[in-house]
Order: C-alpha cells, then sequence, then structure tokens
C-alpha cells in the first residue's frame, strides 16, 4: 500500500531552498516552502490550444486542473502523472542530493523533467509553462525590490537569474523565514526563460513548446547562489560547491550535461535503500526511509573553511532555528553513519571547535553554535544561562557520536584531535551522569526532570563509548577505568529505575511510570554487552499496555511521542513483530494525519496531530535499525 506523503519533497537542496507540495494533488494548493510559505511555484500545460493547470493553486490561474493519476516518491525523485485531452503529462522532480558524493549533495540545483505523451493516436501539441516567483529570494513582495538579468548559456540552455536589489548578505537569522539575498535562476534545455509580472510579484517563466511524437520532453532546472552560506564566529563561509572558485552557471550547464549520470547513480542508491530497509523492516518501512532522504539533506548545509575543512551544518527546522545543535545531531548520525561517515563527522566536529576556541565556559558540552545561518556561539537558554543548559544530554552525545564516528571512518583522528575536551566531558559524567539532577534533556519540550533513567542511561554508554576511544588510543588504564565505571553505573541502575515486574521507570524515584529507554540502543549498535542479552524482553513487552494508535508515548507524563525515539526503542527489541507495530503505527500517523507539512518528529500518539517541529534532520534517526543491523558502529570489532 502507497503511503499518502503528508507533504511531497519538491525542491530540496537546503534550510533556504527546500520546496514542498502540501495537499494531495499538486494543484490542489499553492507549492511552499518547507515552513508552510507560499513561494507561488506554478506549472501550465496547453494541450491543442487549451490550458490547463498542472502544479499550484489551480485558482490562482483560473484554468481547469489536469487529471492527476499518479505520484510516487523515492529517495531523490517525486513523480506525477496527469491526463487530459490525450495527453499524459509526467512532472518527474528530482534533487541529487546523494549523500556518498559531496560535489554532487552540495550542488544548488534541482531538476523538473516534463514529458508529454499521447494517449490515443493522434499528434498534440504540448506548450508548458512553469513560473518561479520572487518568494526564491527575497520575503518582500515589491516588483521594485527585484531584478531579472537573462544569462548566455552554452548548448541552447535559456536560462535568467533573479535577486533583490539590496543584497545584505548573511545579514539576518531565524527560524520560520526565508532568505533575503543570493540569487535565485530557472533555467530550460528546451523552450525560453524570461521574466513576467503578475499582480504583485516578478517572476521567472520557462516555457517549452512540446508534442507528443519528436519533440516530447523538457528539463527545467531550478538553482540558488546564496553567495555566502553561514558565517561562522565571524568568518563568512562559501558552500562546499564554490570551494574552487565555480559559478552558478557552470553548475547549470553540468546539470544539464550530467542528469543521466546523477540520475543513474541516485536510482541505484535508492533501489539499495529500498531492499535493506524491506529486509529489516517491511514495505512500510522502507517507504518511510525513502520519504525522508531528501528531508535530511535539505535540514543541512556544506560548507568549507578557508583551511579546506568541511563542516556540515544542521538547522533545527521550526523549533528554534539553532544551529550545529548536539542532540539534533544525536539522532541524525544514523543516516550519515550508514551512508558517508566523513559527514557525520562534520557534524559532530563544529561542537569541538566551538569548545577548543575558549568561547564556551563551561566544563558540559554545549547545545549549540547560534541560529542558523549566524554561527557565533551558543543562543539556546540565552546562551549560558545555567538552568537551560543539558549537561549531561549534550557531554553524552558527544561522546557517543565520537566513538561512532570513530568506528565507521576507520581511524581515531576525530578523538585525537579532541581527546583533552572528550576526557573532560567523560569526568563530567563520572561526577554527574549516574544520577542527573534537575536538568533538561534533548526531550526539553516535556520540561525539566531530576533522576531521568533514560539520561542516565546515556551516560552509562558515553562512558563506554570513552573507554574504547581511550583504548583505540592504546590509553588502557583509562579504558579499563571508564568500562568499569560504565558497568557500575549500569548494575546500578538496573537496581534504582526497577518498577519490580521487569519494566523500568521514568525517573529512579516514581514507581510505577514509564518511558521509552532509546538510549539504550547503543548497547545493540555498539555491540558493548553492557547490559544482559534479554534485559529488555519485559520492558518491551510493557510498551505494549501504553501503546495508542499512532505509536508509543515518550512517557507516562502525555501522549506525545517522537518519530526517531520510536524506532530506536523498537530497534533495541528483538522481537521484529513489536518493530513493525512501531512502523506500522508511525506509517499510519503520516499517512492519515491532517498536519499536512514536511515529516514531523513530534505529534500526538492519539490523534496523529503535529505538537511541533518540521522538516529537521533527525528523521534520520529512523536509519538506525539499518545501522543496527550492519554492525559498521560494533566497537567491540576494533
Amino acid at each position: 500500500m502507497k503511503m499518502r506523503a503528508p507533504a511531497y519533497p519538491l525542491i530540496t537542496v537546503d534550510p533556504y531552498f527546500s520546496v514542498w507540495s502540501t495537499s494531495n494533488k499538486l494543484y490542489e494548493s499553492d507549492i511552499k516552502t518547507w515552513d508552510s510559505r507560499t513561494c507561488f511555484l506554478i506549472g501550465k500545460a496547453e494541450i491543442d490550444g487549451n490550458g490547463y493547470i498542472f502544479m499550484g493553486s489551480a485558482k490562482d490561474m483560473d484554468l481547469p486542473p489536469m487529471t492527476q493519476t499518479d505520484v510516487t516518491v523515492n529517495s531523490f525523485s517525486t513523480t506525477y502523472i496527469f491526463e487530459a485531452a490525450g495527453v499524459r503529462l509526467t512532472a518527474d522532480f528530482f534533487t541529487p542530493v546523494l549523500p556518498i558524493d559531496l560535489d554532487m549533495l552540495s550542488r544548488p540545483a534541482s531538476y523538473l523533467k516534463i514529458t508529454a505523451d499521447a494517449l490515443d493516436d493522434t499528434r498534440h501539441t504540448v506548450n508548458v509553462t512553469v513560473y518561479a516567483s520572487q518568494d526564491f529570494c527575497v520575503e518582500r513582495k515589491l516588483q521594485n525590490c527585484v531584478l531579472t538579468e537573462r544569462l548566455e548559456l552554452s548548448n541552447g540552455i535559456s536560462a535568467m537569474k533573479m535577486g533583490g536589489v539590496e543584497q545584505a548578505v548573511l545579514g539576518s537569522s531565524g527560524d520560520d523565514r526565508g532568505i533575503d539575498w543570493g540569487y535565485f535562476f530557472l533555467a530550460c534545455n528546451n523552450g525560453t526563460v524570461q521574466n513576467k509580472e503578475m499582480a504583485d510579484r516578478v517572476f521567472l517563466q520557462s516555457v517549452s513548446p512540446l508534442d507528443t511524437a519528436d519533440n516530447n520532453t523538457a528539463t527545467v532546472v531550478f538553482a540558488y547562489d546564496d553567495i555566502y552560506s553561514v558565517k561562522y564566529f565571524g568568518e563568512p563561509l562559501r558552500a562546499y560547491w564554490k570551494r574552487d572558485g565555480k559559478t552558478t552557471e557552470k553548475i547549470i550547464e553540468e546539470a544539464f550535461s550530467k542528469y543521466d549520470n546523477f540520475k543513474s547513480r541516485c536510482d541505484e542508491f535508492d533501489i539499495n535503500l529500498c531492499k535493506s530497509a524491506a529486509d529489516a523492516g517491511g514495505e512500510k518501512y522502507a517507504q518511510l526511509l525513502r520519504l525522508s532522504v531528501r528531508q535530511i539533506m535539505a535540514a543541512c548545509k556544506l560548507v568549507v573553511k578557508n583551511n579546506g575543512e568541511i563542516l556540515y551544518i544542521t538547522k533545527e527546522c521550526l523549533s528554534n532555528g539553532c544551529a550545529a545543535t548536539v542532540d539534533v545531531a544525536y539522532p541524525t548520525l544514523p543516516f550519515f553513519l550508514l551512508y558517508n561517515p566523513v559527514l557525520a563527522e562534520a557534524i559532530v566536529r563544529p561542537a569541538y571547535e566551538y569548545v577548543k576556541s575558549g568561547k564556551w565556559p563551561y566544563k558540559f558540552a554545549p547545545h549549540d553554535l547560534g541560529t542558523y545561518p549566524i554561527l557565533n556561539g551558543q543562543v539556546y537558554g540565552n546562551g549560558f544561562k545555567m538552568s537551560m543548559q543539558m549537561p549531561v544530554e549534550e557531554c553524552g552525545n558527544m561522546l557517543i557520536m565520537t566513538a561512532a564516528v570513530t568506528k565507521a571512518i576507520g581511524n581515531t583522528e576525530l578523538f585525537d584531535k579532541y581527546s583533552e575536551i572528550a576526557g573532560q566531558w567523560a569526568e563530567y559524567l563520572s561526577e554527574f551522569g549516574a544520577d542527573p539532577d534537575n536538568q533538561l534533556c534533548t526531550d526539553d519540550f516535556a520540561g525539566h526532570l531530576a533522576h531521568n533513567c533514560n539520561l542516565a542511561l546515556k551516560s552509562v554508554f558515553a562512558l563506554a563509548s570513552y573507554a574504547k576511544l581511550c583504548s583505540m588510543t592504546g590509553d588502557d588504564i583509562k579504558a579499563e577505568y571508564y568500562e568499569d565505571l560504565a558497568r557500575k553505573n549500569a548494575g546500578k541502575w538496573r537496581q534504582k529505575a526497577a518498577n519490580g515486574d521487569g519494566t523500568y521507570k521514568l525517573t529512579f524515584d516514581r514507581p510505577g511510570t514509564f518511558s521509552m529507554k532509546y538510549n539504550a540502543v547503543w548497547d545493540k549498535v555498539f555491540d558493548l554487552g553492557i547490559f544482559p542479552e534479554n534485559m529488555w524482553e519485559d520492558e518491551i513487552k510493557g510498551y505494549e499496555k501504553h501503546f495508542n494508535p499512532y505509536g508509543l508515548p515518550l512517557d507516562s507524563r502525555s501522549d506525545c511521542t517522537k518519530s526517531d525515539w520510536m524506532i530506536w526503542a523498537a530497534t533495541l527489541s528483538g522481537d521484529d513483530e513489536f518493530f513493525k507495530k512501531t512502523v506500522d503505527a508511525l506509517w499510519l500517523n503520516y499517512n492519515l494525519s491532517p498536519s499536512r507539512v514536511p515529516l514531523n518528529d513530534l505529534f500526538s500518539s492519539v490523534t496523529s496531530l503535529q505538537i511541533h517541529f518540521q522538516h529537521r534532520s533527525v528523521q534520520g534517526g529512523m536509519f538506525i535499525r539499518l545501522l543496527s543491523d550492519k554492525k559498521i558502529c560494533s566497537l567491540n570489532k576494533l
């Protein structure tokens, strides 16, 4: 059964260039950015002289819609099929953000390939027009704030660019907002591109004269040049694709010449992903992972420092806009550990650099590096306000991620460079991690919590991770000390957290409560053996009585749940039926939820309504079952 996506990805490059359809039919509503702002992307087809709409709100063009007969989503493409007046029109949106290829994933270009075929024996003329408004590059709506320019490109490519008259590059930051600098490009390989004014906006439009016989295909490329992508402690950094001085014009030319290569490589990735996911968790699990890929990629930005070092910056979309957030990196990482550990390392490294700079005042790890795209230091909790920090959470995250990256990459360079800082965090956890005081964890929306059992579990596996890192680098004394400490804390945890029926509490001091113990998944992923092999069987059975139509609640305080933690908890189980039940509930949530937004990760397990968050890279956490199955992060195989 094919899932009805809550939103369908169309153009998915980075947090400022991510466009979605939020309706079942491509023409039933306006096309929107990830944060639900209308960006007026419109598609019109004139068939034998009669006009139809196939993309964007049909009411805006005062034209009848074509009939949409199908929509299919894979990892990098969303393909629509329409019919009208004896013609089948196929519209394939393709963004080649292939995680295994840094050059390809960094390219700020996305495709719409349009094909017209006859449904009868008649040859039809089909003029296809695609309109893209100034909303792609400015938030202001006045026509006189935008300039357009025609470009001279090779191989018969027609193209124009559009941008604001004022270019306040990196002049603002925030969450629910678009970019207000840089230049948007529209290009076509079969037709012409020109500018047009409609209502209070300027549009670029591509016009492709097709027929259903000899000239039935046109490809449109959408591209964006943000000039500089982030500000990193006062230094503006460019996107990775710009490192050798390449221009957007060159990127567009290569986009057309390399289309077939890009498409075949992305299709191969998708086929392999689909097979792995179906084998691990069934067809619905495969559908969830395929839908999440472009969202994960579009919530991140690959930039390069002047010394050539790459940084992969995540954005907390529709959360608070924080950049390089440690507890967002934590659930995101499984995807990149699987498909490109170099990117996983580039996600983890910024927090280390922040601490090494001396700008972070505490002995524990920071939460974030700023508000996207300005990374000048932590902003969460008013920066350094102690009551709003997440000391055990972020120290635990950093040590676990460092161990995972080290194993996946196959060398200790990351740990070697920052071992003093990692040691400082391990010391902090050895003192405060076994029974955390009243503090926030990554589930901060639920508020402060003292004696948090799941957070204490994170500390156990963080200390065990640090022990393995010390062992990898030949420090056997530290390795033995911290492994012993992790195992002692684990033994104490079992006693203090036990409810007495085989299940475990939300907090050490609240008998009869429950919570997802998703942090324990690392015992399985790392193959550590910290807890007995059958340790979690009764805990998982206990989850059954709390299960709601759309999943397992995070804990006994409310019915809210998170997609990433649901899959982590199910992966912890050795019961394939429980994993399937979890996947079925999550699939049903997205299939039925009236919250028509890019995948949200916090929702009601009773109503399926979105509570908060959307378009976040944390959906990378859904890949942890594949990571666990492939054993590429086993710390006992050094």
